[in-house]
């Protein structure tokens, strides 16, 4: 695998920074590859906008910037308009449909993930950040799904397991290529 760069953005509560580390750890931890994650927040923490990039490789990681991601997942409109010109061309964009409008971009596949209203329906809307990243793993491929979920049982909250890999299979079964 060559160096996958993945951009998670929203506001601050939606739980976008534990989606990427998840996925960071499940790389390293769990898939022996490289991976390097970091954060940034608007001027608030809840509320505010956030975004936390992940980097994924084989190859040791010696720059763990990312300025045009493969990936974005996205799941507020302020993030996907402030962010939107930064996915790389042929880019993959996974956005909550239930909160996000997105524009016409010709050289970018953008994939709705209703991922709002099945967390509800699961009966907690805490749990969207994980239906999201169920969708991005199912359509990037760029972790096995089960390391994914395995890391999922040990790093959620105990008593939430069993919630949190239901959302996960709900956003990898969302996902339609």
């Amino acid at each position: 695998m060559s160096r996958q760069e993945i951009r998670f953005a929203g506001f601050g509560g939606q739980g976008l920074l534990l989606a990427g580390i998840l996925l960071g750890k499940t790389a390293a931890l769990y898939a022996g590859k490289q991976a390097a994650q970091t954060q940034s927040y608007g001027t608030e923490a809840r509320g505010g906008a956030s975004q936390c990039n992940v980097v994924i490789d084989d190859q040791e990681i010696t720059n763990v910037g990312v300025v045009n991601p493969d990936v974005f997942v996205v799941m507020s409109q302020e993030a996907y308009d402030k962010l939107i010109g930064d996915v790389k061309e042929e880019g993959l964009v996974f956005y909550d449909s239930d909160l996000v409008k997105i524009k016409e971009k010709p050289k970018l596949r953008q994939v709705p993930i209703p991922s709002t209203s099945a967390a509800k329906d699961l009966g907690k809307q805490m749990v969207a950040n994980v239906v999201m990243l169920g969708a991005m793993v199912e359509g990037t491929k760029v972790i096995e799904a089960e390391l994914i979920k395995a890391c999922l049982k040990e790093s959620v909250p105990p008593g939430t397991e069993q919630l949190n890999l239901k959302a996960f299979d709900l956003g990898r079964s969302l996902y339609k290529p």
